[in-house]
């Protein structure tokens, strides 16, 4: 089994799930009291949204950078950025750690390639949503997609609800209802499906919330080093 490396706590909501995830598919696969084996770097939020604010990324890209090092000399075989909006700076993290990354956007590219969709919604954080180099830009090379983002005005809904609530482990109806209506009008422009791009998100919507199938990033990804790590 390999050892993954983890660069989580941005924010640590999701990151339990991702070590749930990870742990229970290593199981599910192995039998027993199997568990994977993980290293992480947990970071402390606040400072890491106080760089995307001030969009110091030169900062961030050092920051997970060496955290990524950190995690190589401790056994890590390769890492994986938890979290959809700090995949802005994959490729400089990467070459900063020396070890091989899991995309994000390629687990999910790759699931919905299956269902054989090619107009999709992107649901995330401001930076998600209106800066390709995040995901969307390697959905659109790489597995030929369309995206869908919000109108201006649901971004901020999206992206208030993420910074002020999800990442605080605040999960309120009002809000899961304001998600179902901005995923009804991304439907109503055509997505055929809906990316859950903030690893936050899943916290708050499932598939009963929309029209369209969701793919949730966190699961995805999880999934996807669960099947590296066991080759």
């Amino acid at each position: 089994m390999k050892t993954i490396g983890m660069l989580g706590g941005m924010s640590w909501e999701s990151t339990t799930t991702y070590y749930q995830l990870i742990n229970r598919g290593v199981q599910a696969r192995l039998g027993g009291v199997h568990s994977a084996k993980i290293v992480m770097a947990s970071f402390d939020f606040a400072e890491v949204s106080a760089l995307q604010h001030a969009g110091k990324w030169d900062e961030a890209t050092a920051m997970l950078g060496d955290a990524g090092a950190k995690l190589a000399a401790s056994g890590a075989d390769f890492a994986m950025i938890c979290c959809n909006t700090m995949h802005l700076l994959a490729e400089g993290v990467q070459a900063r750690a020396g070890i091989p990354f899991l995309h994000i956007a390629d687990a999910t590219g790759a699931a919905i390639a299956a269902r054989g969709m090619k107009r999709i919604g992107l649901l995330g954080s401001i930076y998600t949503m209106e800066q390709g180099g995040v995901i969307a830009d390697r959905l659109e090379e790489k597995f030929g997609l369309g995206i869908i983002t919000p109108n201006d005005a649901d971004r901020v809904v999206i992206d208030t609800v993420i910074q002020d609530e999800l990442v605080r482990g605040q999960f309120l109806e009002a809000s899961r209802a304001a998600y179902r209506a901005v995923m009804a009008r991304l439907v109503d422009a055509g997505a055929q499906g809906i990316i859950l791009g903030c690893t936050e998100i899943p916290l708050l919507v499932g598939a009963g919330d929309a029209s369209v199938p969701l793919f949730d990033t966190t699961a995805l990804h999880a999934a996807a080093a669960v099947d590296l790590a066991l080759g």
